[in-house]
């Protein structure tokens, strides 16, 4: 019998890889977002579903098949929409938790975020359990809300969950409204583009690394009812990020200091990855420097 997976948010970039890598493995892939996929990340083996997971009767009406497998990308891209945000986000994933509780699917894998953290200092662990009021964001305060549904329902009812705490993760066919591309975009068109003074430092993972660890997760029953943290264990300055995309690309012009930094800026973010390494035995495999070489060729053929 073929695997079969539901990936939500699968027209989006973390969707996209994920998609193609069951793809590969001969898995029926399901697909559901708001949108139809872009032509750079439309694949011709998933069924692509229109749904609004905030909307519990599309749900109830358009899920019916029988999945081994859901995964969660889904969510408002644009934080600054703080209603559109909380219900995609937080009353989204409710939405799906409440119908799949009773279908007996393997896995339910949620992607949080390392803003959950609220104002733990790096390296974040698992084990620091911040309070919602200590959560800046309306995004953050929605990824936490969700973490705590997901883990209620595992202590009720044994829901078969998994929640993956993001930092950076970056790659080939992502949107241009995150560091990476705008950076590689701006020095392959050889032009000036505004950039922060770069004294942050900050966390990145290559798409396929991110892949890996939600595969293990699946896979892994000691996953069940678990909080991870996956990024590298290396934080780096994006002043630093930059310049080496300068250098490879061998043109561009960042302005230094025109995007002024948030007065809540976090300087230095980055997590402690031993209890995702202990447990399902993953840590990252490509290296940043081969993860921006591979992202960059991608973009030269593909700008």
């Amino acid at each position: 019998m073929k695997k079969k997976i539901l990936i939500i948010g699968g027209t989006g970039f973390l969707g996209y890889h994920l998609a193609k890598k069951c793809i590969s493995k001969n898995w029926i892939v399901h697909s559901v977002s708001t949108r139809k996929p872009k032509k750079i990340r439309k694949l011709n083996k998933i069924k692509y579903l229109i749904i609004d997971i905030t909307n519990k009767k599309k749900i109830k009406n358009y899920l019916n098949y029988k999945y081994d497998y859901v995964v969660n990308f889904g969510g408002y891209v644009n934080h600054q929409e703080k209603r559109k945000t909380y219900a995609s986000h937080y009353l989204g994933c409710k939405n799906l938790v409440d119908f799949f509780v009773n279908k007996k699917i393997k896995s339910f894998i949620q992607i949080g975020s390392c803003v959950e953290y609220g104002f733990f200092k790096s390296p974040q662990k698992e084990t620091d359990v911040s309070k919602i009021d200590n959560i800046r964001s309306t995004y953050g305060k929605a990824k936490f809300l969700a973490t705590r549904y997901l883990i209620k329902k595992y202590n009720e009812k044994k829901f078969p969950c998994t929640i993956l705490r993001l930092y950076l993760v970056y790659g080939p066919r992502q949107d241009f409204n995150r560091l990476v591309p705008i950076v590689i975009r701006g020095c392959l068109k050889n032009i000036k583009f505004p950039t922060s003074e770069g004294s942050q430092s900050r966390n990145f993972l290559f798409v396929d690394d991110f892949v890996e660890a939600v595969m293990k997760c699946i896979k892994n029953d000691v996953s069940r009812g678990q909080i991870f943290n996956v990024g590298s264990n290396k934080s780096i300055k994006l002043r630093k990020v930059i310049t080496q995309i300068q250098k490879v690309v061998k043109s561009g012009y960042p302005e230094w200091g025109k995007i002024k930094l948030r007065e809540d800026e976090i300087f230095n973010l980055y997590p402690n990855i031993q209890k995702i390494k202990k447990k399902l035995n993953w840590e990252p495999k490509v290296n940043f420097t081969n993860g921006l070489i591979r992202t960059i060729n991608y973009y030269k053929k593909n700008l």
